[in-house]
């Protein structure tokens, strides 16, 4: 029996590595004559970048950046030969065998894990730390650069990264307006500066457009600490910075309509209007990167899961999209989650037992995930 282990994250408990791990020693323990293939997965947020650099035969480093309310944190940046990907994941970026891809994530500088929960407010947030992760890219001169932009703590439309990476957000008196963070931007009255990156695309399964109700402020602001008494003035001041962006640009104002462009709250739309940044989705270039339809295919069993599994993860996100692949190549296919918000059946099971407190769950999950695994298979 061959099996595909391919876990994403365990939000607050395991790394999706960690999750792989876990599930990998409970499967050794009762079936030692299996064969087993690790494969974390990632959404674009916490262990992007190592994940798809070490897949990827590349190098990594951390570099020491701000973070989303200051403060200094070693954020990760990986160097992969672009030769050495996969060629369906070289076509998906436009890229040629040669020269090299800066490969970073916006949750290592920019994201809501490295603030405590008294300090996630969107007002005060800054993507400043990602732009300084984009801006040591090009100084080691890449040839492309590929961000992951999951688990944002921000709702900055970019601007603290472009400013790092040197536009000037200008007041009525030709001050820069420092930090460039929402709680300023009515301070702001034009943009001065230009931006020039390398080839720069974002992995994105979000579709989200900027504004609207459906846009970044109104949906996700709140999770990110947004006092919802908070959530329309915050909406109207990214309105008037969007079209500033647009302008300044010169990118026409619905560029803020398109879907994805509400991402890591409006960071990919501000790339894009500037920067010439280009959306990518997120969980096809990591199918291709990790060659997943091979793996796939080379499986008699795949077994998956995150932390909490629901509607949300059979749209197009890793474990769900994973599952249904597998099945749809004939292969059988379990999903383990933290909890459950789809019914669970002899596919789909919830690892925690009933009754049992979160904070008492996650010191546990690798231990609730192994028995779940043994249990069940």
């Amino acid at each position: 029996m061959r099996v595909l282990v391919a876990f994403d994250k365990f939000k607050d408990a395991l790394t999706a590595g960690a999750a792989c791990e876990a599930a990998a020693g409970a499967l050794r323990a009762k079936h030692p004559d299996w064969t087993l293939d690790l494969c974390p997965l990632t959404d674009g947020g916490e262990g992007f970048t190592e994940i798809l650099t070490r897949a990827g035969g590349g190098t990594l480093q951390r570099v020491e950046v701000g973070g989303p309310r200051g403060g200094a944190f070693p954020a990760a940046l990986g160097r992969v030969d672009a030769a050495r990907l996969p060629a369906a994941a070289r076509t998906r970026l436009g890229l040629p065998p040669g020269g090299h891809l800066a490969v970073a994530d916006l949750a290592s500088a920019s994201g809501l894990d490295l603030l405590a929960p008294a300090e996630r407010n969107p007002w005060h947030t800054t993507t400043a730390g990602t732009g300084e992760l984009l801006r040591h890219a090009v100084r080691q001169r890449a040839d492309a650069i590929l961000l992951g932009v999951g688990g944002s703590a921000t709702n900055d439309l970019g601007v603290g990264a472009l400013a790092t990476l040197g536009l000037r957000f200008i007041d009525a008196f030709g001050q820069a307006v420092v930090p460039p963070v929402p709680f300023r931007w009515h301070q702001i009255v034009r943009i001065e500066g230009r931006i020039t990156l390398p080839p720069l695309f974002i992995a994105c399964d979000v579709t989200n457009p900027l504004l609207g109700r459906q846009g970044a402020t109104v949906t996700f602001g709140p999770q990110k600490g947004l006092p919802p008494a908070d959530v329309l003035e915050l909406e109207t001041r990214a309105t008037r910075l969007a079209a500033l962006l647009c302008d300044h640009g010169e990118q026409p104002r619905t560029l803020a309509a398109t879907p994805g462009t509400g991402a890591a709250g409006g960071i990919a739309f501000g790339l894009m209007a500037v920067a010439g940044a280009k959306l990518v989705p997120g969980f096809d270039l990591v199918s291709d990167w990790l060659d997943l339809p091979a793996r796939i295919a080379a499986a008699d069993l795949v077994i998956t899961g995150e932390g909490r599994f629901d509607a949300t993860s059979l749209d197009g996100k890793g474990p769900g999209t994973l599952a249904a692949r597998a099945r749809r190549m004939g292969r059988a296919a379990h999903v383990f989650a933290g909890s459950l918000g789809v019914e669970e059946d002899r596919a789909h099971h919830a690892i925690t037992p009933p009754g049992l407190p979160l904070t008492e769950a996650l010191p546990r999950t690798a231990e609730l995930l192994s028995a779940a695994v043994q249990y069940h298979l």
